[in-house]
């Protein structure tokens, strides 16, 4: 299963770096659920993606440098640091830490943590 979560998890960070949002779809189960400790929220799969969307427009040369990732029966759980460039020029690097819960070889929950002052330069 290692293997296959390595691979699930590669296509995912992947794709959101091309800006892919039907490849992330495709990753997601149809009811995935994905949490932010910025907004206490749960999103749905298409909130997510709309998210996601608002995102890529106002980050460009999305890079994503793995610290770690770390599996578990089920998923993993990865540090890494977010590069991107944002709508005003200013170089970004968002520290983040999620971990991952799949089912049937698809995203079914993720918990995302950020650095809440990081966001706020991306979405103010």
């Amino acid at each position: 299963m290692k293997e296959q979560f390595d691979r699930i998890a590669s296509e995912f960070f992947a794709a959101i770096e091309r800006g892919d949002l039907e490849s992330v779809r495709d990753i997601y189960a149809p009811d995935a659920q994905i949490w932010h400790n910025v907004t206490r929220r749960t999103q749905t799969r298409d909130e997510n993606l709309r998210l996601l969307g608002l995102f890529i427009a106002r980050v460009t040369d999305r890079r994503y440098e793995i610290q770690s990732r770390e599996f578990f029966a089920g998923g993993f759980v990865q540090r890494h640091l977010l590069h991107g460039t944002s709508a005003s020029g200013e170089k970004l690097e968002l520290p983040a830490c999620l971990v991952v819960h799949f089912a049937e070889g698809r995203i079914e929950r993720l918990y995302e943590y950020l650095d809440s002052a990081a966001v706020r330069s991306i979405f103010p």
